[in-house]
């Protein structure tokens, strides 16, 4: 699926600290399989042409067979991720997940690059989930570099926040167990068996 004309590219940010978890989430298996794998298979059933995982323990990462590259930002989380992300793209469009998502699917990556499509003048197309804006569920045009940049240069963190002078496509009516993260050890069980 190449709906802009140099397709688009794909991150999946693996750099947080896990420390609800207890142990790095992205390279926790659930139903078999890491679940940063489940993220990079999305985008490349979704057609993306590159895809890096960002942060975290890259040694671990490459031993999956990824593209993993250093945080720019380590620590100063997800939204140093997102800037890491646009940076080192070598497309227009670069769709961003989170690492903990297990049910995450092609589908839904479609769908984000759909809605980003249909509105030119949009910089982002965001997941919303219940209502709840997920950012890190989400297609980012490059052309929002320069101020998500400024805005983590003047202190904020918050990917929410950060996205408020953009434009932004919400994406509603997404398969909430392709949201769903795990960001506890009881979160696990619903995903311990996948439909």
């Amino acid at each position: 699926m190449a709906l802009e004309p140099a397709g688009f590219a794909g991150a999946v940010l693996t750099g947080g600290s896990s420390t609800r978890m207890g142990v790095d989430k992205a390279l926790l298996e659930v139903a078999g399989r890491p679940m940063v794998v489940a993220a990079a298979t999305a985008l490349a059933e979704a057609g993306a042409t590159e895809i890096v995982a960002v942060g975290g323990d890259l040694a671990a990462l490459r031993g999956l067979g990824l593209d993993a590259v250093p945080d720019d930002h380590p620590g100063e989380g997800p939204l140093g991720g997102v800037l890491t992300a646009l940076r080192r793209a070598p497309t227009d469009v670069v769709v961003v997940l989170a690492c903990d998502m297990p049910g995450v699917d092609a589908t839904t990556v479609a769908a984000l690059l759909r809605a980003l499509a249909a509105e030119p003048d949009a910089d982002v197309a965001a997941a919303s989930d219940a209502g709840r804006l997920q950012p890190i569920t989400a297609a980012y045009r490059i052309r929002a570099l320069p101020l998500l940049a400024e805005r983590f240069g003047a202190g904020e963190r918050a990917v929410r926040r950060a996205l408020e002078p953009l434009s932004v496509v919400v994406v509603e009516g997404l398969r909430p167990a392709a949201l769903g993260d795990v960001d506890r050890p009881e979160d696990l069980p619903r995903y311990a068996h996948p439909s």
